[in-house]
């Protein structure tokens, strides 16, 4: 084996490592934060978007419900992946990692992320259902300024 690549495995390692045990700049996750704090902050946030779209009741209480469950199982996902990153962390301090162990946990972090995307998903096919098709042509209008603003 060359030194080349000896230096591109050690390397790819390095970044796997990496990836895999939730090292990242800033504040993804719940990092410092108190949860209850952020849960606050979308309900200002929805509770604004939902007057901006003049929402019924029946409507804001729909997408309350709607948030707390996600936020519910969304922190849930974040306190298993502190988790996750612990155990990655015993296999890379390990003078022998289980290779079928790692992989074992990458699978299901993939899995539990991939249920939460499809939660996510379903959740803004229930938000459909709820607004008004005027209501739906302006938050059309409000994404795709979004979009365009980046």
């Amino acid at each position: 084996m060359t030194t080349k690549n000896k230096i591109l495995i050690a390397g790819s390692a390095v970044l796997a490592f990496v990836l895999l045990t939730g090292f990242r700049g800033g504040h993804m996750g719940w990092g410092p934060r108190d949860p209850e704090r952020v849960k606050q902050m979308l309900t200002w946030r929805l509770d604004d978007r939902l007057e901006d779209l003049n929402a019924t009741e029946e409507q804001k209480q729909a997408f309350h419900g709607l948030k707390d469950s996600l936020f519910e199982d969304g922190k849930r996902l974040f306190e298993e992946q502190k988790e996750a990153r612990a155990r990655m962390l015993e296999q890379w301090e390990s003078p022998n990692p289980d290779a079928r162990a790692v992989h074992a946990l990458v699978d299901a972090r993939v899995d539990a992320f991939r249920a939460f995307a499809h939660e996510v998903a379903d959740a803004a096919l229930r938000a459909h259902r709820i607004f008004t098709p005027e209501q739906r042509q302006q938050v059309t209008a409000n994404i795709r300024e979004h979009m365009n603003a980046r």
